[in-house]
C-alpha cells in the first residue's frame, strides 16, 4: 500500500536535483547538452549585475544576492568516489588478517586495499601510513616507482619553492635512487637515504687501467663499413651465448680473422663501444647516443649483461620530462625495464603538473599506450590508481580522468579493484551528466560486491526521471543490509513530504557527519521565511565539521538578514579552506564577492585586525580568527608569519590538507634561513618524520635564537614520553622560546604547555603560576590547566567553576565541556558530556564514558551498543580497542578478535590492542579460561582497568575519571588520546 501511494504522489512533475529543467537536456545516449550562452556568458553576467548593483543607491540583501536564496529542489550530495563498505570493521579485520598471513610480495598490494577502504574516511595520516606500508613491501622497480612518486604527491613537495622533483629530502622511501634498485628490504623505513653522500655505484676504473684493457692484443677484427675495430675473440664470446657459438662454434666465423658487420646496423663507433664493454664491463665513458645504440645491439645479439649495463646507466641519465618523453620510446622498443622505470618515475614526479602535458598524457590515456607500457611489464591497477586520483583531484570531468580511469578498469584484476575502478568511473559520468553509462558502472560496480554503487545507480536513474524507481532500489539496501547514514540520506532525494524529513532526521542519527541532511533543513527553514532557524540548523554541523559549502550557506543567509560582517567572515573562512571557491553556485569567485562586501562593512586597518584577532583568538573564535587573517593577508600576501597562524588554526579544525598548504605558503615566503627551517620543521613533524623536524629546530636555533624555534623543539621532544631529566630539559627550552621576542597569542601558548610539563613534573604551584599567567594575556584555554591544578590538590569545585569559566568565554566550547565532567557528580557528567557530544558527535571520549558507565551497571549490551553508534560513522583506535575488552569480558572472543584486528589496521603497533589481540587468540585455542575470567570481569586495556578498591592509590594520569565509585567495581576511564602540549 505504501508503494501504491508513492507511485501516485511520483505521478507529477519530476523535480531536478541540480539543475532547473529548461537548462539541461538529457539525450539517448545519457549525455547531456547546455546551452552555451549560460555557461560561456554567466561569469561577465554576474559581474555586470553585481557592478550595477554596487551603483545602485538602494541597499538590502537582494543587492548581494543576484540569483536568490539556495532551494531545496537544487540540493543533493554528491556520490563519493570511495570505496564504502557497509560493514566497515569487518572489512578492516579481515585486510589485517590477510596482512599478517600473505607472502611477502603480496604485502604491498594489500596495503593498497587499505588506502581504498579508508579513503572514504578522510584521514590523510592514516592513508599515508598506508602508503608508506605499501612502499616498504615493495618488491619490483615498477611498484617502488610508482609508490615513492605517490608519497612525494602525497607530501605536495610540488609546492615548495626550491625543491626539485627528484629530490627525496632524504626520505629512502622517497628516494629515486633506492626506488630504481629492485629487491625487498625490510629496514627500509627506518633508513635514510644516501643520496646526500658522496658515493658511486660502482669501482671508477682509471684512464690508465682503460688505456692498458685496450692495448691488450687483438686476435679478431670486425669491420663496419670501411674501417676495422679490433677485438678480443674470447671476450666478445662471453658476452652471449650466440656470439660463442658464431666464434668458437661450426659457423665459418670462427676460423676468420676479420668478420664483416656492416649489415648488423650498428656504426664504428658503435662497434668500438662494444668492444670496450666486453675489455672493461662498463660503459659509462660512452655517451647516451651509443650507449643506446649498445641496447639494441645488446637486444639482437642476447648480451644479457650488456643490455643490464645500458639499460642501468641509461636509466642514470634521465633527470627532467624532456629526458624521459625522448628515452621512454627507446625503452619500450627494447624493453629496458629499468630505464623505462627512470622515466616513468620523472613523469609521476613532477605531478600534478605534467597531468597538462599532452606528450606525458598521451604515454598513459590512450589503450593503445596501456598496451605498449603492459608489454614491457610496466601497466598496472597501481600505477593508473595513482594517475587516476591525481586527475580526480584536479578536475572530475575532463577526458583525460575519463580515460584514465577506464585503463585503470582495464588493470583490474581482482575484485575490490574492479569495484573501485567502475565506481570511480560511474562517479566521474554522473559528474558529466552522461546518465545512462554512469548507471552501467555502477551497476557493474555493485556486481563486483560493492554496495555503496547502488546509491550511484539510484541517483542515475533519478536524473532520468526514474524517480520511483530509485525510491525502491534505496528502499531495498535499507531492508536488505545493516542500515547506515548514506542510506536515508539517499532515500531521502526520492522521498517526499514528511517521509523526506523523516529520512533525513534518521540519517543525522546514524551518521551525524553528513552535511546534506543540515542544509536540506536549513534551506528548508529558509524557504519558509525563518531564516535565523536556518543559521542555527547549519550551525550544527559547522560547530564541528568546517565544510566549505556549509559555510557558503550560512553566508548565502547571513546576507538575506543583511548581517554582511557575518557573511563576510564566513567567506573568508571559506577561501581561506579552499582559495579557488566559487559562491553561488560556482558562478562567482569568492574573492569578488568579498570585494562587493567590503562595501557594506567598516573596514579596520591592519592595526585593527591584530586587536580583532587577539580578542578572537582568546574566545577561541577559530572561525573569526581564520576571517581576519584572511583579511590581514589580503594587505600582506607575503607575510609568514599570518600564514603559520593560518595552519595553525586548521589544525585545532581538523583540516590538515588546508593547514599544510598554508605551512608550506608560511615557509615559501620566509624572508630568513632560520625562519624556513623551522616551518620546514613542522611540515615534516605533521608528516611523521620527527627527527628531521628536531634537527630543523636546532639548525634554525643555531643560526638565530627564536620564539618558534624553540618552541618546535620542546614539542617535539614533549610529543612522548618524558623522563624526569627529559621533562627539565623542555621547561628550560620553553624558558628559552620566552625570553624570546614573540606577541601575547604565542606566549600564552607556550605558558600554558610550561604548566602542563610542571603538573607532569609535580610541580603544581608552579604550573598554577604559568596558567595564570597566560590567562592574563588573555589565553583562555589556561582555564583547563588550571582546572587541573585545583583538582590535583583536591579543590574539585574549584576546578569545576575554572572550567565554567572557560565555557562560558570559549566560542567552540565542546571539549570544555568534555573536560569539565572530570570535575562533578556522575550526573553532572553525564549532562556535560551529552551536551560535547551535542555540539561535536566526533568526539569519542563521551561514548567512551557513557560506554563505561553502562559497563559498570552490568548492561553490556547497552554499552556495546553506545560504542557501536559512534565506530558506524568514526570508527576510532580507541573505541574499537574498548568494545573489544567488553567483548572479551563477556566471553565473545570472536568479537573481541574482529575489532583487535580493526584497530590494528589503523594502528598495527598499538601495544595495549596487541596485548588484548594475543590474550582473545590464546583464549579462543583454550576456551575454559574464559569462563574463569567471566567471574572476575577484569578488563585490563588501555582505556579502562576494574578497580577492587577504587579509592585506592593516588591519581596516577593526567586524563582519569572514576565512574561509580560507590560499587564494589568502579570502571576507571581515561583520555589517553589527548596531547600533553597543544599548538594554539
Amino acid at each position: 500500500m505504501r508503494g501504491l501511494k508513492l507511485i501516485e504522489r511520483f505521478k507529477g512533475t519530476q523535480v531536478h536535483a541540480l539543475n532547473p529543467p529548461d537548462t539541461t537536456v538529457v539525450n539517448s545516449t545519457g549525455s547531456s547538452s547546455t546551452s552555451s550562452k549560460l555557461g560561456n556568458h554567466r561569469v561577465k553576467f554576474i559581474g555586470s549585475k553585481l557592478k550595477s548593483n554596487k551603483a545602485c543607491s538602494g541597499s538590502g540583501a537582494k543587492t548581494l544576492l543576484p540569483f536568490g536564496l539556495p532551494r531545496t529542489d537544487l540540493l543533493e550530495p554528491p556520490i563519493e568516489p570511495h570505496l564504502k563498505s557497509i560493514q566497515l570493521v569487518e572489512t578492516l579485520s579481515n585486510l589485517y588478517r590477510r596482512f599478517e598471513t600473505c607472502s611477502e610480495p603480496e604485502k604491498s598490494l594489500v596495503c593498497i586495499e587499505q588506502y581504498s577502504v579508508l579513503s572514504s574516511l578522510g584521514d590523510p595520516k592514516l592513508l599515508r601510513r598506508c602508503l608508506r606500508a605499501a612502499r616498504q613491501h615493495a618488491f619490483d622497480l615498477h611498484s617502488k616507482v610508482v609508490l615513492s612518486a605517490w608519497l612525494r604527491y602525497e607530501r605536495r613537495e610540488d609546492e615548495l619553492d626550491g625543491v626539485s622533483p627528484m629530490d627525496c629530502s632524504r626520505f629512502v622511501l622517497e628516494c629515486p635512487k633506492a626506488a630504481l634498485v629492485s629487491g625487498y628490504d625490510p629496514n627500509s623505513i627506518y633508513d635514510h637515504c644516501k643520496c646526500y653522500q658522496e658515493r658511486s655505484e660502482f669501482t671508477q676504473v682509471s684512464k690508465g687501467d682503460e688505456f692498458l684493457a685496450l692495448e691488450e692484443d687483438s686476435d679478431i677484427c670486425f669491420r663496419v663499413g670501411n674501417e676495422d675495430i679490433n677485438c678480443i675473440r674470447f671476450k666478445i664470446a662471453a658476452l652471449s651465448t650466440p656470439f660463442k657459438a658464431m666464434l668458437y662454434g661450426s659457423f665459418t666465423e670462427s676460423k676468420s680473422y676479420r668478420i664483416d658487420f656492416s649489415q648488423n646496423d650498428i656504426s664504428v663507433e658503435g662497434m668500438r663501444g662494444v668492444d670496450l664493454y666486453s675489455r672493461t664491463r662498463r660503459v659509462d665513458s660512452l655517451s647516451p647516443e651509443i650507449v643506446l645504440e649498445l641496447l639494441s645491439f645488446a637486444n639482437r645479439f642476447c648480451c644479457e649483461d650488456m643490455k643490464s649495463a645500458c639499460d642501468i646507466h641509461l636509466a642514470s641519465l634521465v633527470s627532467c620530462i624532456e629526458d624521459a618523453l625522448d628515452l621512454i620510446e627507446y625503452g619500450l622498443e627494447e624493453r629496458a625495464n629499468a630505464l623505462i622505470a627512470s622515466c616513468l618515475q620523472v613523469l609521476l614526479r613532477e605531478l600534478p603538473s605534467s597531468l597538462y602535458n599532452p606528450k606525458v598524457m598521451k604515454i598513459f590515456c590512450s589503450f593503445e599506450a596501456r598496451e605498449r607500457l603492459a608489454s614491457a611489464g610496466h601497466a598496472s591497477f597501481l600505477l593508473y590508481y595513482f594517475l587516476s586520483q591525481v586527475a580526480m583531484g584536479d578536475s572530475m570531468v575532463s577526458n583525460a580522468t575519463v580515460m584514465l580511469l577506464e585503463r585503470l578498469g582495464e588493470c583490474a584484476t581482482e575484485k575490490w579493484q574492479k569495484a573501485l575502478a567502475l565506481h570511480q568511473l560511474g562517479c566521474v559520468l554522473l559528474e558529466r551528466k552522461e546518465y545512462v553509462s554512469a548507471q552501467c558502472c555502477f551497476e557493474a560496480a555493485s556486481e563486483a560486491g560493492h554496495v555503496y554503487s547502488l546509491a550511484g545507480m539510484a541517483r542515475c536513474r533519478y536524473k532520468q526521471g526514474q524517480q520511483y524507481s530509485a525510491y525502491r532500489l534505496t528502499s531495498s539496501l535499507i531492508s536488505e543490509y545493516k542500515a547506515v547514514g548514506w542510506m536515508y540520506q539517499e532515500r531521502s532525494l526520492y522521498n517526499v513530504g514528511k517521509d523526506k524529513i523523516a529520512d533525513l532526521e534518521t540519517a543525522t542519527e546514524l551518521d551525524p557527519t553528513l552535511p546534506f541532511p543540515y542544509k536540506y533543513r536549513a534551506v528548508s527553514k529558509a524557504e519558509e521565511k525563518q531564516t535565523r532557524a536556518a543559521i542555527s540548523e547549519i550551525d550544527r554541523i559547522i560547530g564541528f565539521k568546517l565544510v566549505p559549502d556549509c559555510l557558503e550557506l550560512r553566508a548565502w543567509f547571513l546576507m538575506a538578514i543583511e548581517d554582511y560582517g557575518s557573511a563576510l567572515r564566513d567567506i573568508r573562512a571559506v577561501l581561506t579552506l579552499d582559495p579557488s571557491y566559487k559562491m553561488f553556485n560556482e558562478q562567482v569567485r569568492g574573492d569578488i564577492l568579498i570585494e562587493f562586501l567590503n562595501y557594506k562593512v567598516q573596514l579596520g586597518s591592519q592595526a585593527d585586525c591584530w586587536m580583532q584577532l587577539y580578542d578572537r583568538w582568546s574566545s577561541v573564535d577559530d572561525i573569526g580568527s581564520l576571517a581576519v587573517i584572511h583579511q590581514m593577508l589580503v594587505n600582506d600576501p607575503g607575510n609568514s608569519l599570518l600564514r603559520f597562524r593560518q595552519s595553525l588554526l586548521l589544525l585545532r579544525l581538523n583540516c590538515q590538507k588546508a593547514a599544510m598548504r598554508c605551512l608550506r605558503l608560511a615557509r615559501n615566503h620566509s624572508s630568513s634561513e632560520h625562519e624556513k627551517l623551522v616551518y620546514e620543521g613542522w611540515i615534516l613533524y605533521d608528516i611523521g618524520h620527527r627527527e628531521e623536524a628536531l634537527a630543523r629546530a636546532e639548525k634554525s636555533i643555531s643560526i638565530q635564537r627564536s620564539f618558534e624555534a624553540f618552541f618546535l623543539k620542546s614539542y617535539t621532544l614533549a610529543d612522548s614520553s618524558l623522563d624526569p631529566e627529559s621533562s627539565s630539559y623542555v621547561i628550560q627550552l620553553l624558558h628559552e622560546a620566552l625570553r624570546c621576542p614573540s606577541d601575547g597569542l604565542r606566549k600564552g601558548q607556550a605558558l600554558n604547555n610550561l604548566g602542563t610539563i610542571y603538573v607532569d613534573c609535580g610541580k603544581l604551584d608552579q604550573a598554577a603560576t604559568c596558567y595564570m599567567n597566560a590567562l592574563e594575556i588573555k589565553h583562555t584555554r589556561a582555564h583547563q590547566g588550571l582546572a587541573r591544578v585545583y583538582f590535583l590538590t583536591n579543590q574539585r569545585k574549584a576546578a569545576y567553576n575554572e572550567m565554567s569559566k572557560l565555557i562560558e568565554k570559549a566560542h567552540n566550547n565542546a571539549s570544555a565541556y568534555e573536560k569539565r565532567s572530570e570535575y562533578c557528580d556522575r550526573e553532572t557528567a553525564k549532562n556535560d558530556l551529552n551536551m560535547a557530544t551535542k555540539l561535536d558527535p566526533l568526539r569519542t571520549y563521551p561514548y567512551r564514558f557513557r560506554a563505561a558507565v553502562l559497563m559498570d551497571d552490568q548492561k553490556e549490551t547497552e554499552a556495546v551498543e553506545e560504542l557501536s553508534k559512534a565506530i558506524a560513522f568514526k570508527p576510532d583506535l580507541q573505541m574499537l580497542h574498548l568494545r573489544a575488552a567488553f567483548y572479551e569480558s563477556m566471553g565473545d572472543t570472536k568479537s573481541a578478535l574482529c575489532d583487535c584486528e580493526a584497530a590494528l589496521c589503523l594502528e598495527p603497533n598499538h601495544m595495549d590492542t596487541l596485548d588484548l589481540y594475543n590474550r582473545a587468540r590464546d583464549r579462543a585455542i583454550n576456551p575454559q579460561e574464559i569462563s574463569q575470567l567471566q567471574g572476575k570481569r577484569i578488563m585490563e586495556s588501555f582505556h579502562i582497568e576494574l578497580l577492587t578498591d577504587p579509592h585506592r592509590g593516588k591519581e596516577r594520569t593526567q586524563r582519569e575519571l572514576l565512574v561509580n565509585a560507590n560499587r564494589p567495581y568502579g570502571i576507571r576511564c581515561t583520555l589517553p588520546h589527548e596531547k600533553r602540549f597543544s599548538l594554539v
